[in-house]
């Protein structure tokens, strides 16, 4: 079962020799094998190519390469759609991009080579990131682990169901409104949001670039604070990136908590909660407590507006950054009587419904005559919620909540009410606009069906440390990292 193992274990045994890193790779390439039929995470697979950075692994393992010099040599993982990797496809899973091969390595990527990974797959994903169930892929839907009729999340939910269904030991996915914390919570692991500006977004897809985020999916949450660290750190080809030192968080786990304070948002439990959900969140901060936090409710008076906000805010700014995508400068054209019918054509039948939605709507507020109406009244509305974050990091380390109102949902099921699809971030989305940090881990499942449930921990800016610990110690003293799906 070596497809099973955090990347904690497999780097001790590739360290004891007692397996190899083409061994592991091989188990992720035979797993994918025997479900991804089912699961249908990936999009495209390079078997020859992952195969030959495992045995550079080996040899380099061979001579006795040390890992705290390459923490993840010889570890295989896997990429969302829209992370740039040299001589591989990158589509966004979008019919616009064509057979689009990407000729350089985006920074993440770079990073992951030099710590020794074994970088393998493209991810399924919601086309350019936009959705929260995977269904707007244009070329097909990934399912939940868990039960194959239900959507495993998004925009990145090939990255989580690849981690819960044990077909790559991690892997990187996006979050511009909670699409790895969301996508983390109903398959079933853990999927972190750093701190904007913390990871590299040079060579990352932009869908909203004032929110997009990379971050890790992983089994366990010393795994995911690992690879954070690895991808993390100052990038001088992205203007955003922070120019401060990475801690080790490895080295901050423990299950101890005392002299934590932790905040429960009063906003944050609204209605719409499902009571399954409520339950097993209101049980995790009891469990918090008994670790020896403190806890208390903190408001979060402007959260109310945050969806309404945000699809201002995330609109407006996809529709400028997929202006690039028409047919002149990458991928798929369509010819057409002149210049301006072949940009008709190529975006009209390139884009799907559910981007042209956003681009219209993007392009509607910051149109003369509405910009100072919707966006700019939003951008104020945006500065409220962060200053509502800071206010509250003031007397709480962290805040506490679900990261979703409910567990998985059937394929189909809200596709024909977008608001509905929007309300699925609900509690995911303020944190991108305050530009803070969020994790996402495993709290406990639903009774029939039996589906995982997500517990949302949100910190201050470069708060990742903290963060990882508490979540620590509370997946160490809980059984729920230790379920795997029922696809055997």
């Amino acid at each position: 079962m070596l497809h099973r193992l955090s990347i904690a274990n497999l780097t001790r045994q590739l360290d004891a020799r007692q397996c190899s890193s083409r061994e592991a790779v091989q188990a992720c390439l035979d797993r994918i094998a025997a479900v991804d039929p089912r699961v249908k995470a990936f999009l495209h697979l390079d078997a020859a190519d992952a195969l030959a950075q495992a045995d550079a692994a080996d040899r380099r393992l061979a001579t006795g390469a040390p890992h705290p010099d390459q923490p993840l040599l010889g570890v295989p993982i896997a990429l969302k759609d829209l992370i740039c990797h040299r001589g591989q496809p990158c589509r966004c899973a979008s019919r616009i991009l064509g057979d689009f091969i990407s000729p350089y390595d985006a920074t993440v990527v770079e990073r992951l080579r030099a710590a020794g990974a074994v970088v393998f797959g493209r991810l399924n994903m919601d086309e350019f990131a936009m959705g929260s169930s995977t269904e707007n892929s244009a070329f097909h839907t990934t399912r939940n682990p868990w039960d194959t009729d239900r959507i495993p999340g998004g925009s990145s939910g090939g990255s989580a169901a690849a981690v819960a269904a044990g077909e790559a030991f991690a892997t990187l996915g996006s979050d511009t409104g909670g699409s790895i914390r969301q996508p983390a919570a109903l398959c079933g692991c853990v999927g972190v949001k750093p701190t904007y500006g913390r990871v590299s977004r040079y060579g990352l897809v932009a869908f909203a670039s004032s929110l997009d985020q990379i971050g890790p999916f992983a089994r366990t949450v010393a795994d995911a604070a690992l690879v954070t660290r690895v991808i993390a750190g100052h990038d001088p080809r992205d203007a955003t990136s922070l120019p401060e030192p990475v801690p080790d968080y490895s080295a901050s786990l423990s299950g101890d908590l005392r002299g934590l304070r932790l905040g429960v948002a009063r906003e944050f439990m609204v209605g719409g909660l499902d009571p399954e959900v409520r339950d097993a969140v209101g049980r995790a901060v009891a469990h918090l407590q008994s670790l020896g936090a403190t806890v208390e409710e903190v408001s979060l008076p402007h959260s109310e507006h945050a969806v309404a906000t945000y699809y201002i805010v995330a609109t407006a700014e996809a529709s400028a950054n997929l202006a690039r995508f028409d047919g002149v400068r990458y991928g798929r054209r369509v010819p057409g009587s002149d210049p301006t019918g072949m940009i008709e054509r190529t975006r009209g039948e390139g884009f799907g419904a559910e981007v042209k939605r956003r681009i219209i709507l993007g392009t509607y507020v910051l149109s003369s005559g509405y910009y100072d109406a919707y966006y700019l009244r939003a951008q104020k509305v945006r500065t409220l919620i962060r200053q509502d974050f800071l206010e509250a990091f003031r007397r709480v380390d962290a805040i506490v909540s679900p990261t979703t109102p409910t567990a998985a949902f059937r394929l189909g099921e809200k596709t024909q009410d977008p608001l509905q699809m929007y309300l699925s971030d609900i509690f995911t989305i303020s944190c991108n606009l305050a530009g803070i940090a969020g994790i996402s881990l495993p709290c406990g499942f639903t009774a029939s069906p039996r589906l995982p449930i997500g517990l949302q921990l949100l910190g201050p800016p470069l708060g990742e440390g903290t963060l990882f610990r508490i979540a620590h110690a509370y997946e160490q003293s809980t059984p729920w990292h230790r379920e795997a799906p029922p696809l055997d």
